[in-house]
Order: C-alpha cells, then sequence, then structure tokens
C-alpha cells in the first residue's frame, strides 16, 4: 500500500533549474530544457515578443520540441526531415533523413546530436555537418528525447527498453526494460533515472549499471516525462491523476484530479510564485484547461480554461509560463495568478512544447510551421 505525505520543500523557495551554470541560458539542448526535467528557462525572454522568422515545411507536421545549441535550432518532422537550422534568421544549415519520420526531440552535447526516429533507431549526428557518426537498432517507434548521464546517452523505445549507450561510439553499456512501451523522456538526477510508464509504474533506476532501485505503482499508464525539483517527481497520468512522488522514499506525497477527468500528456514545468511562497507545478490537458497545483500538496492555485486540449509542456521563464494549445495559440501566462499576458495565434496547433535561448522561443506546430520569437532589432 502506497502511504501518503507531503513533499519536502525546504524553507526558503528556488527554482531548480537556477542552480544550473548561467551558460545554460544561451542554449535548450535536451526535451524539458535540464536533465531534471523541470521545464525552466535558465535565461530571460522580452516582455514583449515578436515573430523574428517562421519557415514552413511541407507535410512536416512538428510534433517533437526543438534543440537550441550554439546558435542552432535541431528539430525533426513527420516529413521524414531532421534539420538543423540557423538561430538568427532560420536558414538551412544541413538535413537528415529518415523514412518513417522523427516525432520526437532531439538532445545535444559535445558537438553531437542524438535522435531516435519512428523506425527505433538511435542516430548520432556531428552537430556542425549532419554527418551520420552511429546507429543503433531498437525493436519499436521512438516518440521521446534522450538525456545525459557522465559518458553516457540515454533514451527510451516503444519497445519497452531504456538504452544506456557510449555517447561517442553507441555501444551499449547496458538496458532496463519494463512491461509495456517508454514513451516519456528519461530524467536524471544525481545517479538516478526515473521512467514514468505505460505500464502503470514509476521506474528508478541507478544510472550506473541499469539496475532497479525501486518501482512506485501509479495506477494508470503514462508517457509524460517526469519533473523532478527536490525530493518529488512530478507527472501526470492517462487516467488523469496528476501525482507527487517522493523519490528517496519511493512513496505517493500526494495525487490530483482535475474536476474533469481526461489525459494528461503534458509534462510539467516547476515554478516559483514570485511572491516567494510555495512553487507551482504548471501542466496541460485533455480536458481543455492548464493546471497550477501548489508542490507542497497538490492544492490547486488555478487554473485555465482552453478551446482545445493542451499537449504541449509548459516552459517557465521567469513570472510568465509559455505554453502551447490544441487550437493554435501559444500563450503566456502569469505563474502566480494564470492571468494572460501575451498570445499569439499560429493557425495551426501545437502539440511541441517551446524551446528558450538567447532571448528567443522557439516552437513548431502541426501544420509544419516552425516560429523564433524574440524583440525586432536584437
Amino acid at each position: 500500500m502506497i502511504g501518503r505525505m507531503f513533499c519536502h520543500l525546504p524553507a526558503f523557495a528556488f527554482i531548480s533549474g537556477s542552480l544550473i551554470s548561467a551558460a545554460r541560458a544561451d542554449s535548450w539542448p535536451v526535451f524539458r530544457g535540464d536533465a531534471q526535467a523541470d521545464g525552466v528557462a535558465a535565461g530571460t525572454l522580452p516582455a514583449k515578443l515578436d515573430v523574428l522568422w517562421k519557415r514552413s515545411f511541407k507535410n512536416a507536421a512538428f510534433t517533437a520540441t526543438a534543440a537550441i545549441v550554439d546558435d542552432v535550432v535541431y528539430i525533426g518532422g513527420l516529413d521524414g526531415y531532421f534539420r538543423a537550422l540557423n538561430l538568427s534568421d532560420g536558414s538551412e544549415r544541413w538535413q537528415f533523413h529518415s523514412e518513417l519520420g522523427f516525432e520526437g526531440p532531439a538532445a545535444v552535447r559535445d558537438g553531437r546530436v542524438y535522435i531516435g526516429d519512428a523506425d527505433g533507431r538511435i542516430e548520432c549526428l556531428e552537430a556542425t555537418t549532419g554527418k551520420r557518426l552511429w546507429t543503433y537498432e531498437t525493436d519499436g517507434e521512438i516518440n521521446a528525447g534522450a538525456n545525459f548521464y557522465k559518458s553516457l546517452v540515454l533514451l527510451g523505445s516503444q519497445d519497452g527498453t531504456l538504452y544506456a549507450l557510449a555517447a561517442d561510439t553507441g555501444k551499449l553499456a547496458w538496458k532496463y526494460t519494463i512491461d509495456n512501451m517508454i514513451q516519456c523522456s528519461p530524467t536524471v538526477v544525481e545517479n538516478r533515472v526515473f521512467l514514468a510508464g505505460c505500464d502503470g509504474k514509476l521506474h528508478i533506476v541507478n544510472c550506473d549499471d541499469g539496475k532497479s532501485l525501486a518501482e512506485v505503482d501509479i495506477g494508470d499508464p503514462t508517457g509524460t516525462t517526469p519533473a523532478v525539483s527536490d525530493d518529488c517527481v512530478y507527472f501526470g497520468t492517462q487516467g488523469g491523476r496528476f501525482l507527487a512522488i517522493d523519490w528517496r522514499k519511493a512513496m505517493e506525497a500526494w495525487s490530483h484530479e482535475p474536476r474533469r477527468k481526461s489525459p494528461i500528456q503534458s509534462s510539467a514545468g516547476i515554478a516559483t510564485a514570485p511572491t516567494g511562497q510555495s512553487r507551482l507545478v504548471i501542466f496541460g490537458g485533455r480536458d481543455r484547461r492548464i493546471h497550477a497545483l501548489d508542490a507542497a500538496n497538490g492544492k490547486e492555485a488555478w487554473d485555465v480554461a482552453t478551446k482545445q486540449n493542451v499537449d504541449s509542456s509548459p516552459v517557465i521563464v521567469g513570472d510568465r509560463a509559455f505554453i502551447g494549445t490544441g487550437d493554435g495559440r501559444l500563450l503566456a501566462l502569469a505563474v502566480a495568478t494564470g492571468e494572460q499576458v501575451w498570445e499569439y495565434e499560429a493557425g495551426g496547433g501545437f502539440t511541441a512544447s517551446p524551446a528558450v535561448a538567447q532571448g528567443r522561443l522557439v516552437i513548431g506546430n502541426d501544420d509544419g510551421t516552425l516560429y523564433c520569437f524574440g524583440t525586432k532589432g536584437d
């Protein structure tokens, strides 16, 4: 039986993403911005955002979140192409083709790009040229992103296996298999990797040897990427519940069920209210709402109605949360209250999530258009 407790939060409030190197303000190297997948941007965005450039690609349909490293945007589409574009103007540097396309986000480190495709291949590409450096074959579609631990790249497949590969050679170091598909990106904290699985369990795995450290029954399948802050892991499920798991004790801290019980496919962003009070956990749902919960106890702080499902995952930039909606709107909400402070109507729906670096926000939509927002004249 799973016990119930409160998440341990320190007496002072801070955003976990602010503890990382200030250099990360210039990059967005993995799906949720950092290893712990908290969805917090280390950099800033201007108060008013303009469209600096946009590029449309026939049949592309972007479901993947972009990676941004060294002034380059890396993103794959359902048209079969993975592209590297200049952040400054959207011009293309190179492209790499895979017949079935790319649903998941890329991860970038040390001049290499790691991406899984819909055919189950993990590709390692040279960041400057797109040249293939190595390939690893899995037995299922890949629609999640990679993460890193020491010299390993970690990536899950719908064959139910998390693969830990040597980042330089692609040689298998270890693998960890569950009883159903893996659709989330792995989250890494200390020497642990967290997987929220379609088998209805949160898996906590030793990054050094791939051995299970704990499993927590979560009741429902999920494909959302767990967000970690201090001792708690936060994520929603297909059954419509949102959970906080104390990962050190491997037990449920609290759970929350929105009024309309609908699947949650949005990964959470973790923010601190400007008042310095409790952290807020912000996520979208298929109940057509954006929710903010108190991270300590799961009580609802606010929610905002939308016109369509919200599968996009929020990115926290200072006191604003940026998130896309299924009806093609990109919203900025005040973290403390949920008040809408900015909006852009793109037309095509957003499944992908924002990537934020160098004072710019990049996001693609289901119509195959990639947008870059910032301030004109910068």
